[in-house]
């Protein structure tokens, strides 16, 4: 599977300043690394890859109060600015997916995989035992193929990140396939 692929989608998820920002309680180390891999990505999926936001609700429900106690600071005047795309990512002008779970395969891109026929999944961003590894689950569920581009996704650390990806290949293989960005970009078959 390569970018050209028609049927393929890059979903970069949650790439987001509150993951970014050092001093953010939901700081990602390695957030920086991303950079260079999901730039390249990008530019070789072009109009062909989406961004997705988690973005705290006005008023949560059910078990997400329990959450949102846990993390309040989401829940402050002025917090909604950390929700927003980080640099580089805020200047690809694209409106992102906006999903109020984990999960960034909802109705909307949902709608959007069947519109556009896709096949595949890719997946980048964090974090990759959260929203990455929910959105592959509900994808396969789903019946969508799932590539997680393990050089383009961090975690809170290595090993946790380490850990998400053997849970992705162990678990939930061949409907979820692990592969680099040198690999997803020259075809290479990935693990």
């Amino acid at each position: 599977m390569t970018p050209a692929d028609e049927d393929a989608l890059l979903v970069a998820i949650d790439l987001q300043r509150v993951f970014a920002d050092p001093e953010s309680p939901w700081s990602i180390p390695d957030f920086a690394t991303l950079e260079e891999p999901i730039s390249r990505l990008l530019t070789a999926f072009g109009e062909r890859a989406v961004f997705t936001r988690f973005v705290v609700p006005a008023e949560p429900t059910g078990s997400w109060r329990t959450y949102f106690r846990e993390w309040s600071f989401a829940l402050e005047p002025g917090a909604e600015e950390l929700f927003e795309l980080a640099e580089p990512w805020s200047k690809y002008g694209r409106r992102p997916i906006d999903k109020p779970t984990f999960s960034a395969y909802g109705a909307e891109l949902q709608h959007l995989v069947r519109r556009l026929e896709v096949s595949t999944l890719v997946l980048c961003g964090v974090s990759t035992e959260c929203c990455v590894l929910a959105t592959a689950l509900a994808a396969a569920d789903d019946g969508t193929a799932v590539r997680i581009v393990r050089d383009a996704c961090a975690s809170v650390d290595r090993a946790t990140h380490a850990a998400a990806l053997q849970v992705a290949l162990t678990g939930f293989a061949p409907l979820i396939a692990l592969t680099t960005g040198e690999e997803q970009l020259h075809g290479g078959a990935g693990a």
